[in-house]
């Protein structure tokens, strides 16, 4: 045997051809940045005043419907202030001698620290209301109407 008979490698055989079809191409070119911001903008101008002319159609309606309807006449009546409001809970729990603290109103209503700030804040500015703050012996914000 000579060398050149001992030495030949295996050869994989050729493949076959493909008998699918190229594909076209899946990315189509994509558009500026300027445009397509240019289109965002062009959305949320339309889809802006869509929203604005529905809401006119409804307060428009609403006032139609509005002076003889039974619901204008619903909401005059809930105008008048509940008994068991959370607002006359909380202003209630000031007119107290001793007055009432924060964490009290807090578990009366269930509202939050900033919530009960707020509403403080908001009713002594809209009604007029004088309404006294201080600490007691133990360091707890205390709130009650002045006098």
């Amino acid at each position: 045997m000579t060398n050149a008979e001992t030495n030949t490698a295996a050869v994989a055989p050729e493949k076959a051809a493909s008998k699918k079809a190229a594909s076209q191409k899946k990315r189509a070119p994509k558009a500026s940045q300027g445009a397509k911001k240019a289109a965002s903008q062009k959305r949320r101008r339309v889809a802006k005043q869509a929203a604005t002319t529905k809401h006119i159609d409804l307060l428009v309606k609403q006032r139609d419907e509005g002076a003889n309807s039974k619901k204008a006449s619903k909401a005059r009546e809930a105008a008048v202030p509940r008994e068991f409001s959370k607002k006359n809970i909380v202003l209630e729990l000031l007119r107290r001698p001793t007055g009432a603290t924060l964490p009290g109103i807090m578990a009366a209503v269930g509202w939050q620290a900033h919530s009960v700030r707020g509403f403080i804040s908001a009713t002594a500015k809209k009604n007029g209301i004088k309404i006294e703050s201080s600490k007691n012996e133990a360091g707890e914000r205390v709130y009650k109407l002045a006098k």
